[in-house]
């Protein structure tokens, strides 16, 4: 098996590991959510069915008694949700952090494995070179010293200083010779020293690519949990605060109007929801004219048409300011993608369509509220340093070319506003995000 075989047989097995995080992140927040049941911040299960219901409201009406231990009931369900929904905030942004310190290792185990890689390559490289000169040089040097010395200088006395001539000539050679083959045999070594330390590091890189996996799932499943938790304390709060209204108000709440208000927000949502994908496609239309329009415009041009032929756009606006990769802006860090100055509150446009596997606010390891989508044969794009509040989609959702997903902020190890845009093909491994966009007809630089 070669090398190439080795790392695509690599590939798959990490990919189906990839799959099985996902799947086990994905289970152990579906079992929050169809179990109906909630984590405080102790660890003790708190059943939903344990809350106020509007039957415990309606009885304990005309019961001054009641009411008041329905009304504590309440006050500590509402404590304890807030509570709940602190606590799955705080370890998602732990495990977001312990994720993106084990990913930032991985890619620079990563980097540092292909850079010895090419040395190694090139010194068997300098290494065959210095070989082929070798055989040459000793070709000449059979040509030019051939045949008894003696014997050539009497029989042929004329030719003597030719003959003198070649033989200092093939001394020349031979001290080339000796050069070579030292220098052959050193590149040779370091060939092979460098070989052996990028196995070494594709070892290494093994052992820390998994860890990454395993970091990012768990990263993954307390992003939803945190989530879960969000949109339950909300929606109790609102229900919750209902119920106080219905004890305490002159006027009696019910839970009639109670209803007519989750109708009310459910309709305000799919308007919502609906404005978000209108604007998508607006912005994809409006960008599949743009390159039909510079098509037209440009018809010998060999550069290719854009988000119209391509499926891909560019993901905000604004110059960029930071290089992927080792720069002397980060020192010994290792930047896994660009960053693009565009202005605070300005749009996040999807690159392509996807679907979201990550989004979540916090710290993500300096990269601030974060967003992952993930795209055909696994490839991902990542989006960091999003506004406070700024994320505008969820786990799971399908999202198009152009669709607005989140708004550029200053959140995380930031300086100033601006979107940390990242491209994984295979899902792990970081590339450029210029050349990639560029043979996709995106230009971001």
């Amino acid at each position: 098996m070669n090398v190439t075989q080795a790392r695509r047989g690599t590939a798959a097995k990490l990919t189906l590991r990839s799959l099985i995080f996902r799947v086990v992140g994905f289970t152990a927040v579906l079992s929050l959510v169809v179990g109906g049941t909630l984590y405080s911040g102790s660890g003790q299960a708190v059943a939903a069915t344990d809350y106020p219901t509007w039957s415990d409201v309606a009885e304990a009406r005309n019961n001054e008694a009641a009411t008041e231990a329905v009304v504590s009931r309440i006050r500590a369900a509402l404590v304890q949700l807030e509570s709940q929904a602190v606590a799955a905030q705080k370890d998602s942004e732990e495990k977001g952090n312990l994720w993106q310190e084990a990913d930032t290792n991985f890619q620079a185990k990563s980097a540092q494995t292909e850079t010895l890689q090419e040395q190694a390559d090139s010194a068997s490289i300098e290494a065959d070179e210095a070989e082929k000169r070798i055989g040459e040089l000793a070709a000449r040097l059979v040509r030019a010293g051939g045949g008894d010395v003696t014997t050539n200088l009497l029989t042929n006395s004329q030719d003597a200083d030719a003959l003198l001539y070649n033989l200092g000539m093939s001394s020349k050679i031979s001290q080339q010779t000796s050069a070579l083959f030292d220098r052959a045999v050193q590149a040779r070594n370091t060939a092979q020293s460098l070989s052996d330390a990028a196995e070494v590091a594709r070892a290494e890189l093994e052992v820390l690519k998994v860890a990454a996996e395993k970091a990012f799932a768990e990263a993954q499943a307390a992003a939803q949990a945190a989530e879960v938790a969000v949109a339950e304390q909300q929606e109790r709060k609102i229900e919750f605060d209902a119920q106080l209204a219905a004890l305490t108000a002159e006027r009696q709440t019910t839970e009639a109007d109670y209803l007519a208000g989750v109708r009310v927000r459910e309709a305000a949502r799919a308007a919502a929801a609906a404005k978000v994908a209108a604007e998508a496609r607006a912005a994809q239309i409006a960008a599949e004219k743009a390159a039909a329009e510079a098509a037209a415009q440009n018809p010998g041009s060999s550069t290719p048409a854009g988000p119209s032929s391509s499926g891909w756009t560019r993901p905000a606006g604004g110059y960029i300011t930071s290089t992927y990769g080792y720069s002397s802006q980060y020192g010994s860090r290792f930047h896994k993608g660009v960053d693009l100055g565009a202005n605070c509150g300005t749009n996040i446009y999807a690159a392509t369509s996807g679907t979201v596997v990550y989004a979540a606010y916090g710290w993500n390891g300096g990269y601030g509220n974060y967003i992952i989508l993930e795209h055909a044969n696994g490839l991902r794009t990542a989006y960091g340093h999003i506004l406070a509040g700024g994320i505008r989609v969820s786990y799971g959702q399908s999202v198009a070319a152009g669709t607005n997903i989140a708004k550029v902020g200053n959140t995380g190890n930031s300086s100033g506003c601006h979107l940390h845009f990242e491209v994984r093909p295979g899902g792990w491994n970081t590339t450029d995000p210029v050349s990639f966009m560029a043979n996709q007809g995106v230009r971001l630089g």
